[in-house]
């Protein structure tokens, strides 16, 4: 039998939003993804924020045209990296690790995000080198990209 996937990772099924808060130390209003449509460890992740027009952040960005800041549109790729180098791992912030964001590069926007859009963010593990992970991330929006940048986390034991 020729399989030619011999040896590649698995692509892994989703993660509900318990799972996700399994790998992330984030809690609202500052968990930023729904839902992981899937993921390959040390590979690539797709996860989804459904933007609704309750978020905290519409009421002050902007009260006539409210848009996601970008700020947090690279936090939502920020947190995607992170449970990707948890699954990568294969530990949580219960065994005492966390991943901080420590840079992002090459940010760039082309499109605002607006209340009802579903925004989908997919990151690519680039290199590791000791505790620095390197990754790509894109933010989508019916297809259409939004935002992308290199994202740089640092994994760290948490003092706690």
């Amino acid at each position: 039998m020729n399989d030619k996937n011999a040896g590649e990772p698995e692509v892994r099924g989703g993660m509900d939003i318990h799972e996700i808060m399994r790998h992330l130390p984030h809690r609202h209003p500052f968990l930023l993804i729904d839902k992981v449509v899937s993921y390959v460890p040390g590979k690539t992740l797709r996860a989804v924020k459904n933007v609704s027009a309750n978020e905290w952040f519409f009421t002050g960005h902007f009260p006539l045209r409210p848009i996601m800041p970008g700020v947090l549109i690279l936090e939502a790729m920020a947190q995607a990296t992170g449970i990707l180098a948890f699954c990568t791992a294969e530990s949580g912030p219960a065994d005492g690790t966390l991943y901080y964001l420590v840079g992002i590069d090459k940010a760039r926007f082309k499109r605002p995000v607006e209340p009802g859009d579903q925004m989908v963010v997919d990151v690519h593990w680039k290199r590791q080198m000791h505790n620095i992970w390197f990754f790509s991330a894109e933010a989508r929006v019916d297809g259409e990209l939004v935002a992308s940048a290199d994202v740089v986390c640092a994994a760290k034991d948490d003092p706690a």
